[in-house]
Order: C-alpha cells, then structure tokens, then sequence
C-alpha cells in the first residue's frame, strides 16, 4: 500500500503530536508500505525521517511558539503532486492551513482520508485567555474532522466525547509506549547529583512543554505543598517553551534541563522519584506512559492516558480536582515504600502496549478505509 501522512509538526519539534505520528509513519513503514511525509519545511535541517520519502512545502512559526511551525496553504500543490503519485489512503494529523488543504486534495481527487485529533484547542483558547471563543473553536474542529472518513481518537473517554458533539465516525486507536526505551533501568545518580539531590532525596520531574495550557501553576503549588514536609525536595523541569522564563524567574531553586531525547530523556525520567502531569487539556499524555514505563509513581487528573491506563492507588494517583491533586502528591512524596511500589506495578502495567502493534491497527484501519471507498465507488477522481 502507499499511504501519506500530513502533519505541521515533525522532529527535532518535540511535542505529542510530532513523536505520535512519526511513530505511526515509521511503523507503517517497518510493516512494508511506501509512506510519504507531507509537512512544512523547518528552518534548520530536521533530522527523523528515517528514510521515508518526504514532501517538503512552504511554512511559518507559528505565533508564541517560535520553535514550531505551521504550514501554508498548498491545496492545488497537493492536488497535482497525488495525482501523480496517487496514495491508497492518506492521514492528516494537524488542523492547521496544510492539513485543510490536504482534506479538501484528497476529498477532490476521491482518496480515502483519515484525521486525527490530537489537540484540544477549544480548552487552548480558555487557557490563552480567550474563553468566548471555546464554543467557535469546537465548531471549527469538528466541521473539519467530519470532512475525513474517519477521526482517530486515542481514548475511550474522547471517542464518547466527541460522538456527543456531534463528530462522526470516530475511531479510537490506541497509544503505546517503546518499554526498551524508556525504564527503571536508566536511573542515573551523576545526573541526580548535578540536580543537587542526595541518595534519599525526593526528585520531582515535570516533562512536557513549559506554556500557558499545561496547568502549571498547580505543579508549583503541589510541589511547594510537599515541600514543606520534604525540604529536601528538587523540583526538575524537562522541556521548554514560552512559560520557562516566568518560571524560572518565580522559582529560583527549580532545576531546568531543557528538551531531552533519545537515551537522555530516558535517564531523566528513570531518575525522578515522583511525575507531576497537571494539564487538563491533553486528548492523551504521551508522558503518563512514559512516566509508567520509567517506573515512576505518578500524579495526573483522572482524564486522558491516565484515565485509559492509570490505576489510582496502584500505580499513582488519579485526581479528581485540584485540592485532589495537591494532596495525593503530598502524600505519596511522603511515603517512599508507596513511590516505590507504585513505580514498579505502573512498569507492569504497560509493558503489554507494544508500537508495533498500534502500527498493525493504523495500517489495518487506513486498508479498510481504502477498500470501503473503492467498494461504494465515491473514491473515483
């Protein structure tokens, strides 16, 4: 099969949305496809595409995020390049001004078309201070969702979700975690030690994009909470974005260690005691896996990828608002027999979710959607 997959965002960016579908693109690919990448061009060259064939079109930085992008319109650039090239099928993973030219090439030309919704801009807009254009915003994403033949979600909770809102023909595809690459295993003292920590102290870890609609706000109050029974407590940033220098302003004993990959990522996670994910506006949480996989006990709302695999009381907790949130990171900072249990079932637990089988579900899902179109014969160009 020859499929495309059209995303604004790709490696070195390091966000859900780019690791997420640059692991589908590599699993399709390991599974025999001829996979093409259909993304804006990066200022600086972009390492990741891992021999896959690749399309490069015109982009922009997207505004407040300076190392992101977003790409232009190209409807008829895409148009004439797939009727060239025609792809079986073709997955659009961003709603930005690329992603609605490649539904409305693909919708022009009859190709069976998938979308994902990976981000929640509707709560973005509440976060970034503009709530009376919630409503507008979600309007916006499912008239787009619905000109796909399928919208892939990641969780049960946003299939339903979504369906309530009117969004149709939703579809869950679940998420995993690479096991080998993020465990206990890397736990790293030299790096504990550079973040000022001791063999017996508490090490928090955040990991995740340092900005407005992550919630931070309720990981420095948690922190500063424990604190108070935990002097010793280090509180270790990884990541960036546009929120890091108010932080590090406000709290001067913070650790901040910048984007992590790779083998460094996995030594950061592995080296933390306990997982602060206070963000409500994650369609899933990439992190909360990882987290799990590191065998770190972790503290995140009862929503998104801790709802689906988090077992509160067994592998962290699972809060239900903020008070929540505060006290169970308090309590398991206090309790280092728990942290440790906690940390050790949370591995168990996903070490069943394999990529390589998320790959085999994506792979199955776009053949079916190729196969239905030709059968009800409105794929014809």
């Amino acid at each position: 099969m020859r499929y495309a997959l059209v995303t604004e965002t790709w490696p070195p960016e390091v966000n859900g949305v780019a690791l997420t579908v640059h692991g589908l693109a590599l699993g399709l690919h390991e599974r025999g496809h001829a996979v093409e990448v259909v993304r804006p061009s990066q200022p600086a060259a972009a390492g990741g595409d891992d021999g896959l064939s690749t399309l490069l079109l015109p982009g922009a930085a997207l505004p407040r995020y300076p190392g992101l992008r977003f790409g232009l319109p190209a409807a008829g650039v895409l148009r004439r390049h797939w009727s060239r090239t025609r792809p079986d099928a073709i997955y659009v993973a961003t709603e930005g001004p690329l992603g609605w030219s490649a539904l409305r090439a693909a919708r022009r030309l009859g190709i069976a078309v998938a979308s994902g919704f990976h981000t929640r801009f509707d709560h973005y807009m509440r976060d970034y201070g503009l709530p009376w254009l919630q409503p507008g915003a979600l309007r916006w994403m499912r008239y787009f969702h619905n000109q796909a033949d399928a919208t892939l979600v990641p969780t049960a909770e946003l299939e339903h979700m979504l369906r309530a809102q009117g969004f149709q023909r939703v579809v869950r595809l679940a998420r995993a975690v690479d096991t080998a690459q993020l465990s206990p295993v890397f736990r790293d003292r030299a790096l504990r030690r550079l973040w000022g920590a001791g063999a017996g102290s508490l090490v928090v870890v955040h990991v995740g994009r340092i900005a407005p609609e992550k919630n931070l706000d309720l990981a420095v109050r948690a922190f500063r909470a424990l604190q108070q029974q935990r002097p010793d407590a280090r509180f270790v940033w990884v990541g960036d974005g546009p929120a890091q220098a108010a932080l590090a302003r406000h709290n001067p004993d913070f650790v901040f260690c910048g984007v992590q990959r790779g083998q460094a990522l996995a030594r950061h996670f592995a080296s933390g005691d306990l997982f602060l994910f206070p963000s409500r506006s994650e369609t899933f949480g990439n992190v909360t896996l990882e987290a799990m996989a590191s065998g770190v006990a972790t503290v995140a709302f009862d929503a998104g990828a801790a709802r689906e695999h988090l077992r509160g009381g067994v592998h962290g907790v699972l809060a239900r608002d903020d008070p929540d949130f505060i006290a169970g990171a308090v309590a398991l900072a206090g309790d280092s027999d728990a942290r440790r249990t906690m940390g050790a079932a949370a591995r168990a637990a996903v070490l069943r979710l394999h990529p390589r089988q998320v790959a085999a579900d994506f792979d199955a899902l776009l053949a079916q959607l190729a196969r239905q179109g030709a059968r009800d014969g409105h794929l014809a160009a």
